[in-house]
This record gives structure tokens, sequence and C-alpha cells, in this order.
């Protein structure tokens, strides 16, 4: 059965930090890349940042680089992000993303950052 854990969401204050962290079952074959989208009310599900498991090619969405970091553990098919200096705006639901011959995808970790 496949399933992704995700950890690391909950309340910040602006201007301060959060890692969350997403596994990924050894039953997912192939990945290709792993990551982290985000949703929050009223708004279309954006990417927040990939990255690849070859080459480790990171992407990030736009006003997110310079603040988050994405990397992971391969041997372990985790997926982390740190957030840091973070803002009232970055409120939302994060969803970890595991592509592989399928597309995971994860339940969600709430993320409030208030002013």
């Amino acid at each position: 059965q496949v399933q992704l854990v995700e950890s690391g969401g909950g309340l910040v204050q602006a201007g301060g930090s959060l890692r969350l962290s997403c596994a990924a079952s050894s039953s997912i074959s192939s990945i290709s890349s792993l990551g982290w989208y985000r949703q929050s009310p009223g708004r279309e599900r954006e990417l927040v940042a990939t990255i690849t498991t070859g080459s480790a090619i990171r992407s990030y969405g736009n006003g997110i680089k310079g603040r988050f970091t994405i990397s992971t553990n391969n041997a372990e098919n985790t997926v982390y992000l740190q957030m840091n200096n973070l803002k009232v705006e970055d409120t939302a639901v994060y969803f970890c993303i595991v592509r592989g011959r399928k597309t995971y995808w994860g339940q969600g970790t709430q993320v409030t950052v208030s002013s």
C-alpha cells in the first residue's frame, strides 16, 4: 500500500521557520521527483518546490526561492522542506507529491503563519 506520511506543519509567527517532512513508502518504484505544493482557501494548488532524484535539480515557485529549501534523503524516500522567514501569505495546506510510474499525493499538512 502506497503511503506518504507528512509531518512538521503548525502555527508560527511571521519571520519564523518550519520544516516539513514527507516519507514515501518503499512500495513506490522508479521515483523521478518529489516535492511540495500548497493550497490556500479560494486559490488553486500551486507549486512550492520540487527536486529530481537523479541529478537533484530543484525548482521553486514564485516568491519561494531564497526562503525555502527542498532536500531529500533518497535512501529513505523522504523529502524535506525547510521554510525560513515565513510570511502570512505562506499560510496554506502543504501537500507532498511523489512522481514515479504514477503520481502520489500526501494528505496535506496545515501551515499557519500569524502576523
